[in-house]
């Protein structure tokens, strides 16, 4: 046989009746196709996710920022009606200092682990999951 006339026939074969080997070659290309395919689905899923959390870690961080500053003006009220009521505004600046500081001596020196625990209850109850 011509070698012309063989190349010529191989394509004809391979169009006209599709062989084993052809057949593997395109599950094979449909299936990294597919694989593909879901890879990216997971990649935009997972971005997707991600600047939902972020968002809400964003609206958390506005939300602190917003109750510490409310907290700080009434830090300062107390202190200011403490003082007036003790008639020296030191003292009542001195009341407010000491309240927090028992607050603190508490959280680390008798109760440790209550601060932790209560935070993460929280946190957990947040995202509904349960112990």
């Amino acid at each position: 046989m011509d070698m012309k006339k063989v190349a010529a026939r191989e394509p004809a074969e391979k169009a006209g009746k599709p062989g084993i080997h052809r057949l593997l070659e395109e599950t094979a290309s449909s299936t990294y196709a597919d694989v593909m395919a879901i890879i990216e689905a997971k990649f935009e899923l997972l971005k997707i996710e991600l600047t939902e959390k972020i968002a809400v870690v964003s609206v958390f961080v506005v939300l602190g920022v917003i109750l510490i500053i409310g907290l700080a003006y009434l830090v300062t009220t107390f202190a200011l009606l403490f003082g007036e009521l003790f008639r020296h505004q030191f003292l009542g600046y001195l009341l407010v200092s000491l309240v927090f500081f028992a607050c603190f001596l508490f959280f680390t020196r008798l109760k440790p682990q209550l601060l932790k625990n209560l935070i993460q209850n929280i946190l957990l109850s947040v995202h509904d999951y349960k112990k």
